[in-house]
């Protein structure tokens, strides 16, 4: 094994069945590692937006509805009307607080379970994203000048298409 970069058009790749002896071949190999470097960079933004995402459900829960007695919006006509008909017009506090307790126990529940999810999703993107970046490292170390290139232009065309779309979350 060639501890240089050459130029050469036969070079195996990763697996025995990756084996390219030509030129054409040596262009397929190069358009494929363009590409998987490309979706190794969609793979870190994915990643940061799913993180984005998750930390929303951490930091901005659900509010409840609070609900008071009285509201002040509707207070005046409260007012107008005779004592024991306001009362039978508006819910009591006992209904309202369960009412209230029983959707903070739900919200809770499907808060913790999506940013459960979503940290499931992100495990699962950075295994792929890890992988890839080592199948993409031993590509590199084929020494093979144009398969490097091909590594290096994927990386470039990757950034230079995904992290745009960070601004837009």
């Amino acid at each position: 094994m060639n501890m240089h970069f050459e130029g050469s058009s036969n070079v195996m790749l990763l697996f025995d069945f990756w084996d390219v002896r030509g030129p054409a071949g040596m262009v397929l190999s190069v358009f494929v590692v363009l590409l998987l470097t490309v979706i190794y960079e969609l793979l870190k933004v994915w990643k940061i937006t799913i993180g984005k995402q998750k930390q929303s459900f951490i930091t901005h829960p659900s509010a409840p509805v609070s609900f008071s007695p009285e509201p002040s919006c509707f207070a005046p006509a409260m007012k107008r009307q005779e004592g024991s008909s306001a009362l039978t017009n508006s819910p009591s506090e006992i209904s309202l607080a369960a009412t209230e307790n029983t959707a903070v126990t739900t919200d809770t529940t499907a808060a913790a379970k999506t940013s459960w999810l979503l940290h499931c999703l992100q495990t699962a993107i950075h295994i792929l994203q890890v992988t890839l970046g080592y199948m993409l490292m031993l590509c590199v170390m084929s020494y093979n000048v144009w398969i490097f290139l091909g590594v290096i232009m994927g990386s470039v065309l990757g950034y230079f298409l995904a992290f745009p779309l960070l601004n837009h979350i």
